[in-house]
């Protein structure tokens, strides 16, 4: 049930767009300051999100896949130790800190982290509103041609078919990222994208039908476990990894190239030149882009040498090479893989294809719509973003839009990962008590 207020009397300091990690992060920030604050130095903060409740990348939950990222990168540790909101205080809650400890480890289960998330959203649930889909962010123009605020349109989470209107003095755009698909992909029972695996799996499993071959495109973290989990659930089917690659390559998770996820590296990266930002993005991609943690390529690798001693090989690896054309048919897929240093062609005949290609920002005009127009954009067409991920605007805008994501151009390669959530969330809360205007508190 949607129990935020709607309509122009009432006033938002803070509306956020999207409810995963990143915009939780701030809710949870927001909670805190005014957990202390005066009455009036309070921030009037509400959330949407077009899910029906929470949930973050729920398509490739794997039972056994664990975090790539230290639990202390959590919500909020690093902007604030002493949290209630921390991963600890959740074990605790639990009943699972001393077992959580025990293993000596930094790396949680993902389904554990994704609980954690769950378990933190469940105590901002007041501030949420889900199944409301956001249509449109509509300037407010007043007397004087100062756009002062922003009317977020969304959709009525009890009947689709209506819309309701929200007023904010700043938005705060979440929306996470969306898949990236080779060109005209057509997505089906057959063909699909990595972010929806788990689902898909179950429900082909609970078809009955036989699966004789699976084919996953990619050569990143996801890509290797695609290949993973469909070759543990599919225990009579061969299972192809298709790649460019000659290797999976792996991860540098190595202390000195980790610290490009520091809150420190942000302010050198956003503060640097053009081309030492690509420079920093090039030289660190290995952290991020196309790369798989080494224990999972060598359990691959261990998997793939078994079955060729036992002359049983349902793992196979297909390096150097493309895919080329897929023709779906009645009943299967006719994949046709390139070998690249040749350019010999071979189709072979598939039940499934899974595109572990990665994903990609979403475009903020398509949601943003006449309001995008107020955005300024630097030489190469990107929005240009403070230091505060605040968007330069228009000069006539007061209001505020805030990003998180979709600013690696500005922010880096942490941008659209968890490593700096609970600090970029704090320099959100901040940015927007330092922009408040002091007869602000009389409006909400």
């Amino acid at each position: 049930m949607n129990t935020l207020r709607s309509g122009p009397d009432s006033i938002y300091d803070i509306l956020g767009i999207g409810f995963g990690p990143s915009n939780l992060a701030l809710a949870i920030a927001v909670e805190e300051h005014n957990a202390t604050a005066p009455p009036g130095e309070r921030l009037h903060s509400g959330f949407l999100e077009r899910q029906p409740h929470f949930g973050w990348h729920r398509g490739m939950l794997i039972d056994d896949a664990t975090m790539q990222v230290s639990f202390l990168k959590d919500l909020v540790t690093m902007r604030n130790p002493t949290s209630e909101f921390s991963f600890l205080c959740y074990l605790k809650e639990r009943g699972r800190l001393a077992d959580f400890l025990n293993q000596k480890t930094l790396f949680p289960l993902r389904i554990e982290f994704h609980d954690y998330f769950e378990w933190a959203a469940a105590r901002v649930h007041h501030l949420v509103g889900y199944s409301a889909e956001v249509l449109a962010v509509e300037p407010v123009v007043t007397e004087d041609g100062e756009i002062r605020w922003l009317d977020v349109i969304s959709r009525h989470p009890d009947d689709p078919g209506r819309t309701v209107v929200r007023r904010a003095r700043n938005v705060c755009v979440a929306t996470g990222l969306e898949p990236r698909l080779p060109p005209d992909t057509v997505l089906s029972d057959r063909i699909w994208h990595n972010s929806e695996l788990i689902p898909r799996v179950a429900e082909l499993a609970g078809t009955g039908a036989p699966v004789r071959r699976a084919l996953v495109l990619g050569a990143g973290q996801s890509a290797a476990e695609a290949v993973d989990y469909l070759h543990r659930s599919f225990t009579g089917a061969e299972v192809y990894a298709v790649f460019a690659k000659y290797g999976y390559t792996p991860a540098d998770d190595s202390p000195f190239a980790n610290r490009i996820f520091d809150p420190e590296a942000v302010d050198v990266y956003f503060n640097a030149p053009p081309g030492v930002k690509q420079s920093l993005f090039d030289y660190h991609r290995s952290t991020n882009y196309s790369v798989v943690d080494t224990d999972l390529i060598q359990s691959l690798y261990a998997t793939a040498y078994r079955e060729k001693v036992q002359d049983r090989e349902r793992l196979r690896i297909l390096n150097v090479s493309r895919i080329r054309e897929v023709r779906a048919l009645n009943d299967r897929l006719d994949v046709t893989v390139e070998f690249l240093p040749t350019g010999e062609r071979t189709v072979l005949t598939a039940d499934v294809l899974v595109h572990a290609t990665g994903y990609r920002s979403q475009d903020i005009g398509a949601l943003l719509g006449e309001t995008a127009k107020l955005c300024l954009r630097d030489d190469e067409d990107a929005v240009r973003v403070g230091r505060d991920h605040r968007v330069e605007t228009a000069p006539q805008v007061t209001a505020g839009i805030y990003l998180q994501g979709g600013t690696e151009h500005t922010h880096g390669i942490s941008s659209t990962l968890l490593s700096t959530t609970a600090v970029r969330a704090g320099e959100i809360r901040d940015s927007l008590l330092s922009h408040r205007a002091p007869a602000a508190t009389a409006l909400a």
